[in-house]
């Protein structure tokens, strides 16, 4: 029986007990929050799990194998940090850290520690996402020449972090688990609406050294909801949409091709349309299979699908999306 620690039970923090909970091989010791309130909500629903408002009854507690973080992104290095130097197994809430240093020394110490140290990017556990890898490494997509995505809705605003580190992880983490190649520069511009600077929308535009491009929009500042995803491959294309009840993901039969007219210097483009295809999707609780990857990682001393690579990679993206914004959109490699 694998006994874990959460940390934080504001907005995800009862989604990740809920599932952690229900999930077999695993026992929830503790649960600790600054709000005293929330606390008292832990208590009427699991009245047997310890509480507390200080950090120390998990990292102090020898019998605890993991520590599951739902905190402020700023605060996830601090508190990672502590839990892996106590030798415990740890989850970080998307995205791992808020600077690629932070992130790198979370990695050596996990590394040193020999401790599991996995990012919780929920999307790549979706049954739409994983069925749209599987499209693509059977080759039924083709080579991918474009990733557009669409994050937008009205608010949540955040205080210490802008609109592209608390949205585009989500995408970020996608298109990094989807495709075998990382971007090698980032051209982003964002605008910010209020008085702290924070920008509430933004534009990131991914270069690779292929012919891929990649573009996120991102927004709090949006009249509707819209959570989308278009790809497009050299045989099919792809129209993911979240908000969708039965038919997330969708694939089109379209395309086109281009020959040159070597006598009138042009180029003659040829359109095919044909069918659409709407594949099955597993509909488990993507959160569930989260937990249980966490535990099992534990247990069998492995990697989880959502490990400290992909944790770094978005973070590498986000830290020169910013610094593209705060110089005007100037392009900046991502190392």
């Amino acid at each position: 029986m694998v006994k874990i620690g959460v940390v934080g039970y504001g907005y995800w923090g009862p989604n990740l007990v809920r599932n952690f909970n229900s999930t077999d091989n695993c026992e929830i010791s503790g649960i600790v929050d600054i709000s005293e309130s929330r606390l008292q909500s832990v208590k009427k629903l699991y009245p047997d799990i310890n509480t507390s408002t200080s950090y120390d009854l998990l990292t102090n507690d020898p019998s605890i194998d993991g520590i599951v973080i739902a905190l402020p992104v700023t605060e996830h290095y601090e508190f990672a940090k502590k839990a892996l130097l106590n030798n415990k197994d740890v989850l970080i809430e998307k995205p791992m850290t808020n600077s690629v240093e932070k992130a790198q020394e979370l990695i050596s110490i996990a590394k040193k520690m020999r401790r599991v140290l996995m990012i919780d990017h929920t999307f790549i556990y979706t049954g739409a996402v994983r069925k749209i890898k599987e499209l693509i490494d059977k080759d039924i997509i083709g080579e991918i020449n474009y990733f557009d995505s669409l994050r937008v809705n009205l608010g949540l605003f955040q205080k210490d972090i802008n609109v592209i580190w608390d949205l585009a992880p989500h995408d970020l983490s996608i298109l990094n688990f989807i495709l075998k190649e990382n971007p090698c520069s980032v051209i982003a511009t964002g605008i910010s609406h209020t008085r702290d600077s924070i920008e509430n929308i933004a534009y990131i535009i991914l270069f690779f050294k292929s012919k891929l491009i990649a573009h996120f929009n991102v927004s709090w500042s949006s009249p509707v909801k819209i959570r989308q995803i278009l790809i497009g491959g050299t045989k099919k294309m792809v129209l993911y949409n979240d908000l969708e009840s039965t038919e997330k993901v969708k694939v089109y039969d379209v395309g086109f091709s281009v020959t040159n007219c070597v006598e009138e210097n042009k180029i003659l483009v040829d359109y095919r349309i044909g069918d659409i295809f709407v594949p099955k999707i597993e509909v488990t609780e993507a959160l569930k299979l989260v937990a249980d990857d966490f535990i099992n990682s534990i247990i069998k001393r492995s990697e989880p699908l959502s490990n400290w690579e992909m944790g770094l990679e978005v973070v590498k993206i986000l830290e020169a999306a910013e610094e593209s914004i705060k110089n005007n959109g100037r392009e900046i490699n991502i190392k």
